[in-house]
């Protein structure tokens, strides 16, 4: 197994696949059992897969780094504290 910070970008891909089939398929949905709502997945990820758009990244690497060198001095204050 291989850990890696809460604050991966691709994690932040995952949290939207999982948002979007939250908002558009599980709250939508009534499952009497585990195996209707795994069924219910199953049946969403395979339509979504039938028309799959790549994500596009549109943050730009400056950007990204500046904001991680203000949380890692953000967190290292929090901890000299």
């Amino acid at each position: 197994m291989h850990f890696i910070p809460t604050s991966s970008s691709w994690l932040n891909i995952i949290e939207r696949f999982f948002r979007e089939i939250t908002t558009k398929r599980i709250r939508r949905g009534s499952f009497n059992s585990v195996d209707e709502l795994t069924k219910a997945i199953h049946d969403y990820i395979d339509a979504h897969n039938q028309n799959a758009k790549p994500f596009i990244w549109t943050a730009e690497a400056d950007k990204i780094i500046e904001k991680v060198g203000r949380a890692r001095l953000a967190l290292d204050t929090a901890r000299s504290k």
